[in-house]
């Protein structure tokens, strides 16, 4: 029996990535991954810490002996809403891996939507050549709403790449080089956009925030002749059917979503048969196995040498 407190791993995840993460991962401490048919009804009384996402309902009723939870991912709106979910410290990983995907993905829909490839495209499928006026980077204003770690990063990156780069969020970041508001300044912020990336946490402060009523104060007339919107922070923070009908009133040119209300997304959504709108199915930043399970050891490390835990989420603003 190990002497080190066990780690139960409770990952709505791939299990082959889990497994093959897991091999060289925790030494010296058990680790119950409840995803294995021998440990479904393992006691769980004596474990110190889990690390979830999308759990089990019964985890908290079991695992009674918790001291710390760890969220597979960055976001943590999935954790807050968990029945018995326990008052312990909860960290939310962040992993130069998991900021690096969501960048790469985040700049890779804004290029796309600036060279104009959902056009180029359809003119592929009808074997239509015909090119286009190209704007350049330089021509356009993104917004990042959403500055913590991903959206601090994606928006750095967006800036080296040449666009114009704006930042929102609660409460007002100072920025080298990229102008930033606060709360207060929305419309503000709006108004200047061409492009605007959602990368904001789930709160009650921002659910159902990107609608028609926000779409409209997008501004008008830029170099794509109407603003396009790219969202990868949550789903249940945007509204689809003003997504939609957006589009087909020439309000957004187009969109670029890895989130939705509904995960899958239902075959029945009209997001799938719409040409200007770009769908990945929630991976513009998975999170990698192996890094995940390291982030987790070293601040368990720091937990059981009496430091503080890093990263750790405030129940109060929900991250």
């Amino acid at each position: 029996m190990s002497q080190k407190p066990a780690i139960i791993i409770d990952l709505l995840f791939n299990q082959d990535n889990v497994r093959a993460g897991l091999k060289g991962a925790f030494r010296g401490r058990e680790v119950i991954n409840r995803a294995d048919p021998e440990n479904r009804d393992r006691d769980l009384s004596a474990a110190h810490y889990a690390l979830l996402w999308k759990p089990k309902d019964d985890l908290f009723q079991r695992a009674t002996g918790l001291k710390a939870l760890f969220s597979g991912g960055a976001g943590v709106d999935h954790v807050l809403t968990l029945p018995d979910l326990p008052d312990l410290p909860l960290v939310r990983f962040v992993d130069p891996s998991l900021t690096n995907r969501m960048s790469e993905w985040v700049v890779m829909q804004c290029l796309m939507h600036l060279r104009q490839h959902v056009t180029y495209s359809r003119q592929h499928a009808r074997k239509l050549w015909s090119p286009l006026n190209q704007p350049e980077a330089s021509d356009l204003t993104v917004g990042v709403m959403g500055m913590g770690v991903l959206g601090l990063d994606s928006a750095i990156k967006l800036k080296m790449m040449g666009f114009n780069v704006l930042g929102w969020s609660r409460t007002k970041k100072v920025v080298d080089g990229i102008e930033t508001f606060e709360a207060s300044e929305l419309d503000a912020f709006l108004g200047k956009c061409d492009m605007l990336v959602g990368l904001l946490p789930l709160t009650d402060a921002t659910t159902g925030i990107f609608n028609a009523e926000l779409f409209a104060k997008l501004r008008r007339g830029g170099a794509l002749g109407a603003p396009v919107f790219i969202n990868a922070g949550r789903g249940k923070s945007q509204v689809e059917a003003d997504i939609i009908a957006s589009i087909e009133k020439g309000v957004l040119k187009g969109a670029s979503l890895d989130v939705f209300e509904t995960e899958p997304l239902p075959a029945s959504s009209k997001l799938w048969a719409m040409d200007s709108v770009l769908i990945t199915p929630h991976t513009a930043s998975d999170s990698e196995a192996s890094a995940l399970f390291a982030h987790v050891e070293r601040q368990i490390e720091r937990f059981e040498a009496g430091q503080p835990l890093e990263h750790l989420v405030s129940r109060d603003t929900g991250y």
